[in-house]
């Protein structure tokens, strides 16, 4: 056999063969999707290793919602499962606001924020530290001035 001919053999296997894997690993990876939130922005969901890995060793959930400028909401992530940390983030997936603990001294997060811009942001649950996961319930509400 001729060395050229070695080679190319030599080469064309493994290179086949990263190919097929490559591919398949594609095939396998989803896309992200965040969850809208419903109408009445109330859910009960659970955070599990299926979700999106934060590059912390935990994992998160997110969800959609549209926002008007000068909207002031609160966010309330609460587990009995795991300490919650919320985020919120605008259009350029910046956050603006994130909390772990709320004022009542539990695990729970509570989130205060004035949205500037009219757009979809995102709400994003999280463990803190990314240990934990398990069932949790998030509800955005918006706060009404007092007439």
């Amino acid at each position: 056999m001729k060395l050229s001919r070695f080679f190319s053999y030599t080469l064309l296997v493994p290179a086949a063969l990263v190919m097929t894997g490559l591919t398949a690993g594609r095939a396998s990876a989803q896309l992200y999707s965040p969850i809208s939130l419903p109408n009445s922005r109330e859910i009960t969901d659970t955070l599990s290793e299926q979700d999106i890995p934060t590059g912390f060793g935990g994992f998160a959930r997110d969800y959609v919602v549209e926002l008007q400028e000068g909207d002031q909401i609160t966010i309330d992530a609460i587990s009995e499962e795991f300490d919650t940390l919320v985020t919120l983030m605008n259009t350029n997936g910046i956050t603006i606001s994130e909390n772990d603990d709320g004022p009542d001294g539990t695990t729970n997060s509570l989130l205060f924020a004035r949205i500037t811009e009219t757009g979809k942001y995102t709400v994003r649950v999280r463990s803190y530290a990314g240990e934990g996961s398990g069932e949790f319930s998030l509800k955005l509400a918006r706060l009404r001035p007092i007439e």
